[in-house]
Order: structure tokens, then sequence, then C-alpha cells
């Protein structure tokens, strides 16, 4: 069984991932640890999409049960269609950006406003038309000073 808690950053989902794996006696895989390399400061150069690929689908092989936590949308269909279950979190920005800020002074010290992401998540749910989604998206866009 595997399972990928997903999100944008400072949602939650390593804490999540990290306290569902340790309540389940199961494997844990955090995605950022095969999408960059190890660096100091950490999160600073990318793996070839290849490699991490290989490696990370090598780890959720060794492993009968597993959480993982992270992105991994366009990393492949072999390792994007593996999860039995897909979990997404969802914050509020300012909660979800604070939660960033404090991490990095924590972790590094500082605050690399460049891996700082503040766009607003539009979350569009139930079965809307494709021109409903359209007008909830204009709607956001005109909202937002951004169209």
């Amino acid at each position: 069984m595997r399972i990928l808690i997903t999100g944008a950053s400072g949602s939650g989902t390593t804490t999540l991932g990290q306290a569902l794996a340790a309540k389940l006696r199961w494997a844990f895989i955090d995605v950022d640890d095969y999408f960059w390399l190890p660096t100091k400061p950490p999160y600073q150069l990318r793996r070839d999409p290849s490699s991490r690929l290989d490696m990370i689908l090598q780890e959720l092989n060794r492993h009968d049960n597993a959480v993982a936590s992270g992105t991994v949308m366009a990393w492949g269909v072999e390792l994007e269609n593996s999860f039995d279950l897909i979990v997404f979190l969802y914050l509020d920005t300012a909660i979800r950006i604070g939660r960033l800020r404090q991490r990095e002074l924590e972790k590094l010290g500082f605050v690399d406003e460049a891996f700082i992401r503040t766009s607003p998540i539009l979350r569009l749910e139930g079965d809307l038309t494709v021109d409903e989604r359209c007008k909830c998206i204009l709607n956001v866009l005109e909202r937002n000073s951004m169209f």
C-alpha cells in the first residue's frame, strides 16, 4: 500500500506524512530528498529527472507499505499511478507562508525569499462544468487585478 500526501509547500505534507507513517509503522519517504541534490543551504540544485525517478521508485519498491510526502507531478506515470491513496492538503496562503518563513528561520537561520511561493491557491471542488471553472478563475484574476 502506498499513500501520497501532497499540497503546496508549507501546507503540512511532511509533518502529516511522518506522523501517519509512524502511526501505521510504515516507511516514510520525503519526495524532496529525491528532487533536490544535497546542498548547504538545502534546496539549491535540482536532481536530474530520470535519476530522481529511478531513486524514488527503488526506495518505494523496498517497502510493502509507505507514506510519501511532496509533489510528484510530472515525474512519470509509473510513479504518479503507483499510489493507492492521494491526500491533498489545502491551507490558507497567509498561514502557509507564515509556516514556510518560520521553518526556514529555524532550519537555516534566514528566509530565502526566492523559495517562498506566495501565489494564492484557488480550490475548485465538485462536478463543475468547464465554463463554471473558467468563470471562477476569471473572477479571481479580476479581483486580484491579475487580468
